[in-house]
């Protein structure tokens, strides 16, 4: 696109499916006043299990928000959500089915792990496990597989939820899944919107979806991340505090609506914000740059250098506040490293405080938050924290919601890999 100005790429619809609240009037209205989804595990026994708190959607009824409904039987719950959360998106942006051209609307979604559930195996596991050793394998291969759907593994595939949502819009344009665990929802937003800017579609749905509740799932995360161990959901999940032990596992998907400026304006939408930044960075191999962010860093100024910003405009930062010791040590010498002094001094909240952790659908929620927060002007407080951590030195917002006084907006999210991402948004 030599010799013409790079269109402008704004976001016009949004959509929740949350732990504090299903589509955006609820979840903004939860969050600002500082309603936690955290709680006991209900959905399935946890007695047992490594860690006793989850949050948990608790009102989702798929038929309600899916249009094509044969396809719910081929959906997992992750699938289900992100899928919800697009058609509220598109609901919001007043697109209904039709309005876009289809070969100019296309889908970019984040997914991560898609865990199968028990009882999807349990009949083809309970003959392998009656079988004599010497015959495990050959009766498996005859008999036990006879068990299993035929399109059991459609509901595990992380392409999935883009290719459902794509079918339930008609979007014939650019299609594409981004796997990198939290990061997936940024790094999606950013393909999305170089796919605008280069003219090959006029609106994308972006999102991500995931799902951590099922007992297997917990189990699994407990391998390799620092779940609290807390039996009060007050005291769990407590980002930059000092005393936090863990996170805490959850559930839910986001969804935006992203177009071209100038088609936004031509049909007369509604804009909650304009993308004027987004980077990605990695740690690499070293312990020391895992330790300083250093991916983190990298994507915070390049955000900033595309949005053409100093970090004082900044009247926020969605932080990725994942609530373990290491995690939260690393994302803020990221700051103090990419913003300098004004690292103490930016209002920061860290909302999984308020609906946990799950992978990519996590980042889609949170970035969610930050386009609402510029709409309504407010930022929401994080929660549980108490005690700030000397190591940290933020300026964490946690007695009440405080007003914004800039149009602009950081929203990041890091992997335990060191896979980072930091978008920057503009209200307009």
């Amino acid at each position: 696109m030599a010799g013409h100005e790079i269109p402008r790429v704004v976001i016009t619809g949004v959509g929740v499916i949350s732990p504090v609240g299903l589509g955006h009037e609820a979840f903004w209205s939860n969050l600002i006043a500082g309603r936690s989804g955290i709680g006991p595990i209900s959905s399935f026994a946890g007695t047992n299990l490594p860690s006793r708190l989850a949050a948990e959607i608790r009102d989702f009824v798929p038929e309600q928000h899916i249009y094509n409904r044969k396809f719910i039987k081929v959906m997992s719950r992750d699938i289900q959500l992100g899928v919800a959360a697009a058609s509220m998106a598109m609901k919001d942006a007043g697109l209904p089915k039709g309005y876009v051209d289809p070969d100019r609307l296309g889908v970019d979604f984040g997914a991560g792990h898609i865990a199968s559930t028990p009882q999807e195996l349990l009949d083809a596991a309970k003959g392998f496990a009656q079988d004599a050793e010497a015959d495990r394998l050959t009766r498996f291969a005859e008999e036990g597989m006879r068990q299993i759907c035929p399109l059991w593994l459609l509901k595990q595939l992380p392409n999935m939820p883009a290719c459902h949502v794509a079918i339930e819009h008609e979007a014939r344009g650019p299609n594409n899944t981004i796997t990198a665990c939290e990061s997936s929802a940024l790094l999606a937003l950013a393909e999305a919107m170089r796919i605008i800017q280069r003219d090959a579609a006029d609106v994308m749905i972006v999102g991500a979806c995931s799902s951590h509740l099922s007992p297997m799932e917990l189990t699994r995360q407990h391998l390799f991340e620092s779940l609290s161990h807390e039996d009060d959901p007050t005291a769990a999940c407590r980002p930059f505090d000092r005393f936090r032990d863990g996170t805490v596992i959850g559930e839910g998907a986001g969804a935006y609506i992203l177009e071209n400026y100038d088609y936004a304006v031509a049909r007369g939408a509604t804009i909650y914000a304009e993308l004027v930044g987004v980077g990605a960075g990695c740690d690499g191999m070293s312990a020391v740059n895992r330790s300083e962010g250093v991916g983190l860093t990298r994507s915070i100024q390049s955000a900033l250098r595309q949005a053409s910003i100093a970090p004082r405009e900044l009247s926020h930062i969605n932080a990725h506040g994942k609530a373990t010791q290491r995690d939260d040590w690393a994302e803020s010498r990221a700051y103090h490293n990419a913003l300098g002094l004004s690292a103490e001094k930016i209002p920061v909240t860290a909302l999984k405080s308020y609906f946990g952790h799950f992978d990519a659908g996590a980042g889609a929620v949170e970035f969610a938050a930050s386009l609402l927060a510029l709409r309504h002007g407010m930022l929401p407080v994080t929660l549980n924290y108490r005690n700030p951590d000397p190591l940290c030195q933020l300026n964490v917002i946690h007695d009440e919601p405080v007003r914004l006084s800039t149009p602009f907006a950081l929203s990041v999210n890091r992997t335990r890999m060191g896979q980072s991402a930091a978008a920057i948004i503009r209200a307009v």
